[in-house]
């Protein structure tokens, strides 16, 4: 009887144990973690008005600005390194960068891969086309060349819609959408499909190039993205983007680069 009771109370004593390191086991993780003296972001350095290079070779944009103030609130040093925004998630897992902040689209397939912030601009993908195009519709482009970005979310909200893509001559990819635009431009496609952010900031840089036929081809949400063992920094992420929210530092940024407040509180 006596040993019977030894047994019993051992057996409690390992499921008390494993019980407080199951539920203990994401804090212990998150407390052995600290936010490094630098933050590594990765971003495509061509993508107005997110991130690219003014006249004189600097690097600005509404991203930009937005992780400049947001290191100085984590109390960190930020560098911005340009990479291959086709190969963003490789260069996040093999720590090349810590983050990647440039107009990235929160998607369920990137999700498997990668941690997101909470969500802080609304995105939408747009059909572009020349002013002088007779196309007015998605119907109007069939058997016709259309171009976006490699990499992007345009490429995931062109298949969403099998049947459209499937009327395609082809889609033409490129290294970024600037340079979809400029093919645009000079006839080598008949249209894009773009980021909303991207296109109409472009677009007004270009005023009477080019025109929308199509506004709903997906509307989607930004977030920055992190490894997904890099708790600490997630929550202190959010943490910051709910304070910019709230003190009115994402509204401010947002009428500075798009003249209208775009972002999510």
């Amino acid at each position: 009887m006596r040993l019977k009771k030894m047994i019993c109370a051992g057996l409690l004593t390992v499921a008390a144990v494993s019980l407080l390191t199951g539920c203990g086991g994401s804090g212990a993780k998150q407390a052995e973690q600290k936010l490094p003296d630098k933050l590594v972001i990765g971003l495509d350095d061509n993508f107005p008005p997110m991130g690219f290079r003014d006249d004189s070779g600097a690097l600005v944009g509404f991203d930009i600005d937005l992780a400049k103030e947001a290191s100085k609130r984590l109390g960190v040093e930020v560098e911005f390194k340009p990479i291959d925004w086709d190969s963003k998630e490789a260069a996040l897992k093999s720590k090349q960068v810590d983050m990647l902040w440039n107009g990235l689209t929160i998607t369920e397939t990137r999700a498997q891969q990668i941690a997101f912030s909470k969500p802080y601009m609304k995105n939408s993908q747009l059909l572009v086309v020349r002013s002088d195009s007779p196309v007015t519709d998605r119907a109007g482009l069939a058997g016709k060349v259309i171009g976006t970005q490699e990499g992007s979310s345009s490429v995931d909200a062109l298949d969403k819609v099998p049947d459209f893509k499937g009327s395609l001559a082809d889609v033409k990819l490129y290294g970024d959408f600037v340079a979809a635009f400029m093919d645009l431009e000079v006839c080598r496609t008949d249209a894009i499909l773009v980021d909303s952010v991207v296109g109409r900031y472009y677009m007004s840089k270009k005023e009477g190039k080019f025109k929308v036929i199509d506004d709903q081809m997906g509307n989607e949400e930004f977030g920055v993205g992190m490894r997904k063992e890099d708790t600490l920094l997630q929550e202190k992420m959010n943490d910051v983007l709910k304070q910019m929210g709230e003190d009115g530092t994402l509204t401010k940024l947002s009428q500075k680069w798009f003249g209208e407040d775009i972002t999510i509180k």
